[in-house]
């Protein structure tokens, strides 16, 4: 039986904490259809909706800059309400991967990243999930432990990072070319960064349920 920090029983998995991720995730399309508005506009040098590809630009970058804030507001309010529960463990980390992976994809289809980073990145997700449906067919559940969540920090910053330099990049700004510059070039590093915390984390992740993986 889960309790809340009054002590009083959890009998439903809607607490404000799991409201805020599934909210996060419904959000995701809005993103996703920003950016690619963004896109098309620039490249056809028109607009959607009499609304610019600049300002599209903008729009998908505050978007997914508040969605990714989201992450650490729904942690912090399960834990001091006292409502942590198995379905806002199982979800919080789908909602992380849903909104890095809508980013990855379209910055991958638009030649922004290295098709390397998406598939280590991808790789580790796929063994993550898959020792968890094993751990939870086993009872146990696998939630994200501090280095997952610095390797969904790093990479949600970077990609913070790249949507900033394509609205700047999109606007067109006098003088902001050099600032477009080092915008992207922070993106880039940092994303090595996140490509080896993805690494790393994974590794661990395995490691500390390798009693799982050879339970005879």
């Amino acid at each position: 039986m889960a309790v809340n920090a009054k002590g009083e029983e959890i009998t439903s998995i809607w607490t404000p904490a799991n409201i805020v991720t599934c909210v996060r995730i419904l959000f995701i399309p809005l993103f996703m259809i920003a950016s690619e508005f963004a896109f098309s506009g620039f490249a056809a040098g028109g607009n959607h909706f009499g609304i610019t590809a600049g300002a599209w630009a903008v729009a998908a970058f505050v978007l997914y800059f508040v969605l990714s804030a989201t992450d650490k507001i729904d942690g912090d309010l399960a834990r001091k309400r006292g409502e942590v529960t198995d379905f806002g463990k199982f979800l919080d980390p789908i909602a992380d991967k849903l909104l890095v992976f809508s980013a990855l994809l379209i910055l991958l289809e638009h030649g922004l990243v290295n098709v390397w980073f998406v598939f280590i990145i991808l790789f580790r997700e796929f063994l993550v999930s898959a020792l968890r449906m094993v751990a939870s067919a086993n009872g146990e559940v696998i939630a994200a432990d501090n280095l997952g969540k610095a390797k969904t920090a790093v990479t949600m910053v970077s990609l913070c990072a790249y949507l900033l330099g394509i609205a700047l990049e999109f606007l067109a700004l006098p003088g902001m070319v050099q600032a477009t510059s080092i915008v992207l070039t922070v993106a880039w590093a940092t994303m090595v960064a996140a490509v080896v915390l993805t690494v790393v984390s994974g590794a661990q992740y395995f490691w500390n349920a390798r009693h799982v993986i050879f339970r005879v």
